[in-house]
């Protein structure tokens, strides 16, 4: 605050002596110019009086001869003193409002409102650094979830939009660049509240910069970055405990699971689904010859994905010299139906388009629809502003950056039991997977299912921690309706974690322990219940005994009033 005075006060200063000037000459020449009193004496009138005369004239309030009737000269005066004031005050707020209006200025009040925002929080927060498609995705998603974000842009238009959005926790925005470790610790980077570093720039020696402050200003802070480079990414992952997602590999790496097993795909997709995202029919991609069109970044991921997975690929490059192109490749933009045809589209069973131009991504589908209308088609959506004719154009599958990074992130940041269980399901097949995808359905809605961790400690779950101190407490007890407990709720316990032992779809009959940690699975109304049951000591006595008590009677019948 004391910058921002600083700076007006420089630059009012002209302005300021000129009003300090005028008042000085309209008091001095009220005191020395002669007037007369009530008995016609002459009287000359005092400082205090001139003052409070030039106060209510200059400011227009209103005119008054005051104490004692004025002469002419002094009317005469008094018209001078008028027209100097008033052009003095006009050029003073003229020039206060041209201050106020200077972007500079606007960027000195808006980064002080921004620290004092910040130096008030007492919540965990995440400093996200980008706001583009992917830090959009991901601001609202955590906000849906209560958690608090700070954001850096540098792009006044996107902070702008920050602001306008309406959030359940509104984030606090600050417009710099998020490379310079001075606008990182404004933006509370060293702050006791800040649980994580997110960065999601366009750059990836950006994000690398920041991975690296936060490192330095921060240890042991969480960071996730976004890379799009192996090189970024090595360099990224080899100091800290950082997490780098590669949008390009993490889609590759998606498709090639979507063809060999789809049931695998869908479960993974699901766990990694956004809150209240639309439940998605799963895609059904074939083995086969599968064309790429374009190989650079993406390209090369999904022609490695593909080929590691034992799927036939045929790669089609417009400039095959500068990007070290597999043998076999077919030059050519994939825009003409000759190119296509001589890739083999007649044989193919799908086809992405991967270049980093939209409207040849548009083209190249759209005419291999026109040869093969039964062609699983895949295509790469660079800018969220073509939405409409992408939506339009109705693929089978779509590959949007924005997207990928974020339900990654948003997966990892949720709970980390999540990366637990995806990685322990590796070890089944594709049945036992459609089997759990055939559960989940019965536990949702038409949105993606809910996610949550039940981690079994004073703090989180105080009912619940005192129960198992006390006796036996199952899985299965937490699972009954606070409703009617002879009914289960409808929700699947995905994962167990005790200490470092992971047990996936753990049976009902498990006794729970303290410090167990529960990956839980149902409707976010269902979840609400269950969290309710581990904290309120009544209703959880109510589910072990069956006995009611007042306040669990209560709670109850709110309950079911909430339902009907």
């Amino acid at each position: 605050m004391p910058d921002i005075f600083y700076v007006l006060l420089r630059r009012l200063r002209t302005p300021l002596i000129v009003l300090i000037t005028v008042y000085a000459i309209s008091v001095l020449g009220l005191t020395l110019i002669p007037g007369r009193d009530a008995d016609g004496e002459i009287w000359h009138m005092s400082f205090f009086h001139a003052l409070y005369v030039v106060s209510y004239t200059a400011s227009t309030i209103g005119f008054g001869e005051v104490p004692y009737e004025f002469t002419n000269a002094q009317r005469l005066w008094m018209m001078v003193v008028i027209h100097m004031t008033v052009i003095g005050w006009l050029y003073s707020i003229g020039s206060l409002l041209a201050v106020l209006q200077n972007p500079a200025f606007r960027k000195l009040r808006s980064d002080y409102a921004f620290q004092q925002g910040v130096k008030r929080l007492r919540t965990p927060f995440y400093l996200v650094c980008g706001y583009g498609d992917t830090g959009g995705i991901l601001v609202k998603a955590l906000a849906d979830e209560g958690i608090k974000a700070v954001v850096i842009d540098n792009d006044e238009s996107r902070i702008n939009e920050l602001e306008l959005n309406d959030y359940i926790r509104r984030p606090l925005g600050l417009l710099g660049d998020a490379s310079k470790p001075a606008v990182l610790e404004m933006a509370g980077i060293t702050n006791n509240y800040c649980i994580g570093v997110i960065a999601l720039t366009n750059s990836d020696q950006t994000n690398l910069m920041i991975a690296l402050s936060a490192y330095l200003l921060n240890p042991g802070l969480r960071v996730l970055a976004r890379a799009e480079s192996a090189e970024i990414e090595a360099n990224i992952r080899s100091f800290g405990k950082n997490e780098v997602i590669n949008p390009f590999e993490t889609f590759a790496g998606r498709l090639a699971l979507a063809i060999h097993s789809p049931g695998m795909y869908t479960l993974f997709t699901w766990m990694t689904g956004i809150p209240h995202e639309p439940l998605r029919e799963p895609p059904f991609p074939e083995r086969g010859l599968w064309l790429i069109a374009g190989y650079g970044r993406f390209g090369k991921a999904l022609h490695r994905r593909l080929q590691d997975a034992g799927i036939t690929t045929q790669v089609i490059e417009a400039d095959p010299l500068n990007t070290e192109v597999p043998p076999g490749t077919i030059q050519g933009s994939g825009t003409e139906a000759a190119t296509l045809q001589l890739a083999g589209l007649k044989q193919a069973v799908g086809i992405v388009a991967g270049t980093y131009d939209d409207a040849n991504n548009l083209s190249i589908l759209m005419t291999a629809r026109e040869v093969k209308p039964d062609i699983f088609i895949v295509a790469r959506q660079n800018q969220r502003d073509n939405d409409m004719i992408f939506e339009k154009a109705a693929f089978d599958l779509l590959m949007k950056r924005g997207d990928v990074i974020a339900h990654k992130i948003f997966a990892l940041l949720r709970t980390p039991l999540i990366s637990d269980f995806l990685e322990a399901i590796k070890a089944h097949d594709d049945d036992w997977a459609n089997l759990l995808v055939s559960r989940i359905l019965g536990v949702t809605t038409d949105e993606v299912p809910y996610l949550w961790e039940i981690k079994l400690n004073k703090a989180r779950t105080p009912a619940l921690y005192k129960s198992c101190m006390a006796g036996a407490v199952t899985l299965a007890d937490i699972l009954r309706s606070p409703r009617e407990r002879t009914q289960q709720l409808p929700a699947i316990p995905l994962l167990l974690k005790r200490d470092e032992n992971v047990i996936i779809l753990p049976n009902t009959a498990t006794p729970l322990e303290i410090s167990d940690r529960l990956l839980m699975c149902a409707s976010y109304q269902t979840s609400q219940d269950m969290q309710w049951a581990t904290q309120n000591h009544n209703v959880l006595h109510y589910l072990l005994t069956g006995d009611e008590v007042s306040g669990g009677s209560i709670l109850r019948r709110y309950l079911m009033k909430g339902s009907s």
